[in-house]
């Protein structure tokens, strides 16, 4: 499985590197195309609740530095 991630940065908030370095420290790796991010999971997660404590944990990361984001996993 894998999550993907999209940022919307805000020229008011933290720069893109910043935002990066977190997303990095979490176990995303940057990537081209549609998404900015990915997240590939090393076991199958079948129960949404871990997804929705994944989500929690970008949002704690991304908190305070004025971005928006969309996640999706297949």
């Amino acid at each position: 499985m894998k999550t993907y991630l999209e940022i919307l940065v805000n020229s008011e908030g933290s720069s893109p590197s910043i935002i990066q370095d977190q997303l990095l420290n979490l176990g995303f790796k940057a990537t081209r195309g549609n998404y900015d991010f990915v997240f590939e999971w090393k076991k199958e997660i079948n129960a949404i609740d871990e997804l929705v404590w994944f989500a929690d944990k970008v949002h704690h990361v991304l908190k305070g530095h004025s971005v928006y984001f969309k996640i999706e996993t297949i």
